[in-house]
């Protein structure tokens, strides 16, 4: 039996329940690369608006997520809570990528599908860490920048790849090391092998957004440094500032032009 890529795309963004839509997301990535799903663009778009999400963590303000000291398991957890919160949000960013734009390539469709695969994957694997740290999400509040910029990206794909996977989840490249670097200082070994393991995967979902952002500034005769930096002037209310993890953006598709514009004092 084949299902429409489209229709389940939008069901699983809209799922509540963490383990239901991480389960949904998995066995929609099987249906994709098993050839058995197929593509109707005329599958109505659905429409903007929240994605599916339990009723904790309550959503706060940025300044309202706590910040405590990883000498301690609470501590620890409430740093582990943060990061599954972005995984949480990165698994519905995905999927609304695949099912909002009608406009591009078969094989972008595969890939956002893959990506929200590999998003639920890391999500259950800092729940299983939560738990081992006598928590599990919602305990800690969490803020809702991330879901924010689907909205204002909502009308074009370009903009989209340029400011979710190379802003948002590129600062992931950036900060994870000094976290993994602080968690090492505590001996935390659980918690650093999931983060690395994330942070390898994570330099391929950020290159998947440069592919595509790259591949709509073609089409649409842009050149995709003026363009980068013109999104970030008029789309981004934040700034984008350093360090940078080097290594790990080149690796993601950004070239040496950009990342010395991303230096540049503004």
């Amino acid at each position: 039996m084949t299902s429409e890529l489209f229709a389940e795309a939008a069901r699983c963004l809209l799922l509540d329940d963490p383990a239901s839509k991480c389960e949904a997301v998995g066995l929609l990535d099987e249906e994709v690369r098993s050839g058995r799903c197929a593509l109707d663009f005329n599958t109505p778009v659905l429409a903007e608006g929240q994605p599916g999400r339990p009723a904790l963590p309550a959503l706060v303000e940025p300044s309202g997520v706590p910040r405590r000291r990883l000498g301690t398991p609470a501590g620890r957890a409430a740093l582990v809570h943060a990061i599954a919160h972005i995984e949480f949000n990165a698994i519905n960013l995905a999927l609304d990528a695949a099912c909002r734009f009608r406009d591009m390539p078969e094989a972008y469709y595969a890939d956002w599908v893959c990506v929200a695969a590999d998003e639920a994957r890391h999500f259950c694997l800092l729940q299983a860490r939560l738990a081992e740290l006598g928590s599990r999400y919602g305990d800690f509040p969490a803020h809702n920048g991330l879901w924010e910029m689907a909205g204002r990206t909502a009308d074009s794909c370009l903009a989209r790849m340029a400011l979710v996977p190379r802003v948002l989840e590129a600062r992931g490249l950036d900060v994870t090391p000094g976290m993994i670097e602080r968690l090492r200082q505590v001996g935390d070994l659980a918690t650093i092998a999931a983060l690395e393991l994330i942070l390898r995967e994570e330099v391929g979902h950020v290159a998947i957004g440069t592919r595509w952002f790259n591949f709509c500034c073609e089409r649409e005769g842009r050149d995709p440094l003026p363009t980068f930096l013109e999104l970030l002037k008029t789309r981004y209310s934040g700034t984008v500032r350093g360090p940078f993890n080097h290594a790990a953006r080149l690796a993601a598709g950004f070239s040496p032009a950009e990342m010395d514009a991303l230096a540049a004092p503004r």
